[in-house]
């Protein structure tokens, strides 16, 4: 098969995508890697991520955008949809749910490279944005790799 994977194969490990009754959870499901012999840059953006204030109760609102570069696992869609939606009812300081995304995702994917920014909607007047990273120790992004940079809700068409 010349190294390409059957998609049995490939989708063996997830178990959320197409069941109609999955709920939010923390478990984030992967699936391996396609090209493990390049760096190539993942981007995501998650337009609808909502927390609660852990002192009021009040609903916090923020994008996350999610960019990594892949080892041997991607986190799979279904998946980490329902682990954002899980924080919904959670009371979270904003410093702190950004890291737990970025441990729990690194945990999950081991990437060679990821990074979480949260840009949370304003609240007393202030906006916060929270940026977390992580790279696998050794890894060195490639003097030609430069990171694409996408602009805002890049995927929506006129």
């Amino acid at each position: 098969m010349n190294g390409i994977m059957s998609s049995t194969n490939l989708h063996d490990s997830v178990t959320l995508l197409g069941d109609a009754n999955a709920q939010p959870s923390k478990i984030l499901e992967t699936f391996p890697n396609p090209a493990p012999n390049r760096d190539f840059h993942i981007h995501m953006e998650i337009p609808e991520f909502t927390c609660l204030c852990p002192k009021t109760g009040q609903p916090d609102f923020a994008v996350i955008t999610l960019d990594y570069i892949a080892d041997q696992h991607c986190v799979e869609l279904k998946s980490l949809k329902l682990y954002i939606v899980s924080f919904r009812n959670e009371g979270c300081f904003h410093e702190a749910v950004t890291n737990r995304m970025l441990d729990d995702l690194v945990n999950a994917t081991q990437p060679r490279f990821m990074r979480v920014t949260a840009q949370f909607f304003v609240r007393g007047g202030i906006f916060t944005n929270v940026v977390a990273e992580h790279r696998k120790a050794g890894w060195h992004p490639q003097i030609t790799v430069e990171l694409a940079q996408f602009a805002s809700q890049s995927n929506t068409r006129d």
